[in-house]
């Protein structure tokens, strides 16, 4: 008998939700089914979106490439022009090596002015990369290096050379030769001594740093007059071609090559 009163509940209480279920369907129905569309609608818009994205990044990365050949082949013009359409317009990855490309070309032409304006912009462009960015920064200092005060220099450098910075053994060597150009010893010594010891600093920075702080002690001690810094190697971003970037002088090597 009481499993026969149990049968009869389960039988009335799945009888009340079909009830309930045909009732919500009946009104809700329309919205039930618009959300389902939306979703899928949603999914397929993204697929779509995700597909034009890398349809546009492959598109680009054949551009870029094919206008580094064009800089290999030493047609300048020509590799300008497809640059300057890669920056214009392609992905923000492929448009940021397009703006060094020719940040750098204007550097190795003399075009000071312009080579500093560009590497400014994408210094200061939310929107880029990290790794370009602080490469930007420091090629826009190393063009400053010969006219700037020590102030303005450590200004754009210091934020360079803290720990994690992807150029932080360049942009410490580069603060250090600002600071001997200003006669300023006891500050290059404090940025220049412990490169020696830094194993994230190339042979090429030590070598320099040595050159330096033997100018230095030669300055300090009168045997000499007041030196000129040797400038640095240029240093090419660990994003780019090898041969991508032709930029203003600067420090050679990176913490992320070292590693």
């Amino acid at each position: 008998m009481v499993d026969n009163n149990d049968s009869l509940l389960r039988e009335v209480e799945e009888e009340l939700r079909r009830e309930q279920m045909q009732k919500l369907w009946a009104r809700y129905n329309g919205l039930i089914i618009g959300l389902a569309l939306a979703i899928i609608a949603g999914v397929g818009g993204y697929k779509y979106w995700e597909w034009q994205r890398i349809s546009a990044a492959e598109a680009a990365g054949t551009e870029y490439t094919q206008a580094l050949r064009l800089n290999d082949e030493k047609k300048g013009e020509d590799a300008i022009k497809a640059f300057e359409k890669i920056a214009s317009g392609g992905p923000e990855g492929f448009a940021s090596l397009a703006r060094l490309q020719i940040a750098g070309a204007d550097a190795k032409a003399g075009k000071t002015k312009e080579a500093l304006a560009a590497y400014e912009a994408l210094g200061n462009d939310a929107r880029a990369d990290r790794l370009l960015k602080s490469f930007a920064q420091l090629q826009a200092a190393s063009l400053r290096l010969a006219d700037a005060d020590f102030t303005e220099l450590q200004n754009r450098l210091t934020p360079l050379v803290a720990e994690g910075q992807p150029f932080r053994t360049s942009a410490q060597e580069l603060l250090g030769l600002a600071a001997l150009k200003d006669g300023k010893y006891d500050e290059a010594r404090k940025q220049l001594e412990p490169l020696l010891i830094d194993p994230a600093a190339t042979p090429a920075i030590q070598e320099r740093v040595k050159i330096a702080l033997a100018k230095i002690a030669e300055a300090e001690t009168g045997s000499a007059a007041a030196p000129e810094p040797a400038k640095p190697e240029p240093a090419a971003p660990a994003a780019a071609a090898p041969d991508a970037v032709a930029p203003a002088p600067s420090g050679a090597g990176t913490d992320a090559e070292k590693k």
